[in-house]
């Protein structure tokens, strides 16, 4: 495979109530968000979320306060969507991929080979394109804050280098279960 496959993360979700917030620090009431992600507290993901957390802290005088959970303590992606529906956790940082289940649009970001590059790739999530897939997330009672890239999608066994298509014979891989991965790794 010359390119690998796309994953863009969303960055963060929040319940409806709380995706509103635009006040002024005096006007908002003391509460705690719970706040997921599948890293650990040293990665990408993990910088970010305690920098979110501070700075939320700080424009809200201390009103609201939250707190993190690395390392997909509060469960996976799928179970965090689910508890972000149910009310019992108020943000995450997840997978598009995952999001097909809420939003099947979501699946349009795991097309095969759709980007070329970076550049082209952050063009597109962060204009009109992008915003149009991530407010389909509302109908379902989410707010999708920001695209999160993670790099793009590159394949790793234990048996050799895929380089081109003939390399996958053979070779047995685990992928996501998404609509669009499981039938493209069929059909190769």
């Amino acid at each position: 495979m010359k390119r690998p496959l796309l994953a863009i993360l969303t960055a963060a979700m929040l319940c409806s109530p709380l995706a509103s917030f635009t006040a002024h620090a005096d006007d908002v009431r003391s509460r705690m968000i719970r706040f997921g992600y599948g890293l650990n507290e040293n990665s990408n993901q993990g910088r970010a979320a305690k920098l979110f957390a501070e700075e939320v802290a700080k424009a809200s005088d201390g009103k609201l306060k939250v707190r993190t959970f690395g390392s997909a303590s509060l469960g996976s992606d799928d179970q965090m969507q689910s508890a972000l529906i149910g009310g019992a956790q108020e943000m995450m940082v997840g997978s598009t991929a995952t999001l097909v289940g809420i939003t099947k649009e979501m699946a349009v970001w795991d097309t095969p080979f759709l980007f070329s590059s970076a550049e082209q790739a952050d063009a597109v999530l962060d204009g009109p394109v992008g915003r149009q897939v991530m407010d389909k997330l509302e109908e379902k009672g989410l707010v999708g804050l920001v695209y999160w890239e993670n790099g793009f999608r590159n394949l790793t066994n234990n048996t050799r280098p895929i380089s081109k298509l003939e390399d996958f014979s053979g070779v047995k891989l685990r992928v996501m279960p998404n609509p669009v991965f499981l039938e493209t790794f069929k059909l190769m």
